[in-house]
């Protein structure tokens, strides 16, 4: 079965930042590095690392568990996190990571993880 690459969320195209950094600072700035566990950012980070110039990739849950050393259930909690806090679009074989979302108060983020965690602090 061969996947095709499609862009998943044109608007959210990555771009790299105007300081020198693949990763946006606003991850910290904004205390968005915060807001999910170490899983969730080394799935991040092999994402980023991984893509290609749109953000694009389709490894398998199963090449991700392996590659990062999480179990099925806790790589699909990472993902959760990912996507709860806007950082990646996902429709399996699919991930795309965006880029960062316009500023969206810090409540806002944080009620929308709980929403999607359920209601996990």
């Amino acid at each position: 079965m061969s996947t095709t690459k499609r862009v998943l969320n044109p608007e959210r195209l990555r771009q790299v930042p105007e300081h020198f950094s693949w990763l946006d600072h606003r991850l910290v700035r904004e205390h968005t590095i915060e807001k999910a566990d170490v899983c969730a950012w080394a799935l991040y980070l092999f994402l980023v690392t991984a893509a290609d110039a749109h953000g694009l990739s389709y490894y398998s849950d199963a090449s991700l568990s392996r590659r990062l050393n999480l179990d099925l259930r806790r790589l699909a909690q990472a993902r959760r996190e990912l996507i709860a806090l806007d950082l990646i679009a996902y429709d399996p074989p699919l991930t795309q990571v965006l880029s960062l979302p316009e500023s969206v108060p810090v409540a806002a983020r944080i009620e929308r993880l709980h929403a999607i965690l359920g209601g996990r602090p």
